[in-house]
């Protein structure tokens, strides 16, 4: 790791300042701030994303008079046009990164420009005007700053940031945007799932599919998440908090939930190997997926691959002992062991070591230790 915490993902800052030439972006430096006159209580325990901040970020942007000055604000309700276009067609997005308050009392993000950059491809996806990452997280910062009490001082606990970006377009009718709205919203985040045994138990049934070639799975739009209910309370009927996502004829593994997913294993070479589904199109970029990928390629003690999986070989390795751990990883939830999968009528009981020896122990704790500021890396951003 770099010796300091100052230099944030010094090697995507190339590209987090391209915007459309024809559309100008806003400017932290034009940042509007009007604080609350009246601040909540903050309670001591909450659900995940139910207390939010006392102020939250907003820019408006028009296709006749481009990106208006960012403005934080008390926190709020939004006004919309009954015929909005995000309500109608889903013309929207959002991001989510956490803040972390470190031993030495620093307030810390952790890897934010990946979270600006894939922002960014998802607003182009979606036809949303383009803007100047780095702006924006200078923007978010100031935000946190401004809410900084809200930040809890724990080793477990920290701050959830929720960057959303809609069209306003006040018209009927399937077509690009002419008005949209960026903003940005804060919340408490306490546990994102709850499970007594430790690890989640998951669904894997083909008939529902969560993305597909040429769709919007590499999006985090929130279109990927509304049409999965129905099968995570199906998932519910049979015991399970979750869906393992399958896809094709081969019941290809895709991701757990709303996580990507990790495979720890002896492959059919014999070789031990972490594996994780590759990038094609259906897997969403984890932030927390790529950080394990480079943190366990740097360890160099075993093999680090990303590859389609498939039910058929993980059956076969699970009857032949060579699984040693499965899990999901994600921001909400960071690291989640899986201990059951239940597919065609069988409990597929997946090997969960104890907290001493599982590799996902290791994981957490060395990428805790870097959000808490306990270990200095270049991939946090000091508020």
């Amino acid at each position: 790791m770099a010796p300091n915490d100052t230099g944030y993902e010094k090697q995507h800052l190339s590209t987090a300042s391209m915007t459309d030439s024809h559309n100008a972006s806003f400017k932290a430096a034009d940042l509007v701030i009007q604080l609350s006159s009246a601040p909540k209580h903050k309670p001591n325990v909450v659900n995940f994303g139910s207390v939010f901040t006392d102020h939250m970020l907003t820019v408006e942007w028009s296709v006749a008079e481009g990106w208006k000055a960012p403005l934080i604000r008390p926190f709020g309700n939004l006004s919309l046009h009954p015929a909005c276009s995000a309500l109608h067609y889903g013309i929207q997005l959002f991001e989510g990164l956490k803040v972390y308050r470190g031993v030495d009392n620093c307030l810390r993000l952790f890897r934010p420009m990946l979270n600006m950059n894939r922002m960014a491809n998802s607003a182009k996806r979606a036809c949303l005007p383009a803007f100047d990452q780095s702006e924006l997280l200078e923007c978010i910062r100031r935000l946190v700053e401004v809410d900084q009490d809200w930040v809890p001082l724990s080793d477990s606990g920290s701050l959830y940031i929720r960057p959303t970006f809609i069209s306003t377009e006040a018209s009927l009718g399937v077509k690009k945007p002419t008005s949209a709205l960026l903003y940005v919203i804060m919340c408490q985040a306490g546990s994102y799932f709850h499970t007594e045994a430790g690890a989640l138990t998951l669904w894997a049934d083909p008939k529902y599919t969560r993305a597909w070639k040429g769709g919007t799975g590499d999006c985090k739009m929130g279109g990927n998440y509304g049409c999965s209910l129905l099968a995570q309370y199906e998932a519910g009927d049979y015991g399970c908090q979750q869906v393992l996502w399958l896809y094709g004829e081969e019941h290809q593994i895709t991701e757990a939930g709303t996580m990507n997913i990790f495979l720890h294993w002896t492959n059919e070479d014999g070789e031990e190997e972490l594996a994780t589904p590759p990038l094609d199109g259906i897997i969403l970029p984890g932030v927390t997926r790529q950080s394990i990928l480079e943190l366990t390629r740097k360890w160099g003690e075993f093999q680090v691959t990303e590859c389609h999986l498939t039910m058929t070989q993980l059956c076969c390795a699970l009857k032949q002992q060579r699984v040693k751990e499965m899990f999901g990883s994600g921001t909400a939830c960071m690291i989640c062991p899986i201990g059951h999968i239940v597919y065609q009528g069988e409990n597929l009981h997946v090997p969960y070591q104890d907290k001493h020896s599982q590799l996902t122990s290791r994981i957490a704790k060395e990428l805790s230790d870097i959000q808490y500021g306990r270990t200095p890396s270049n991939w946090t951003f000091l508020v």
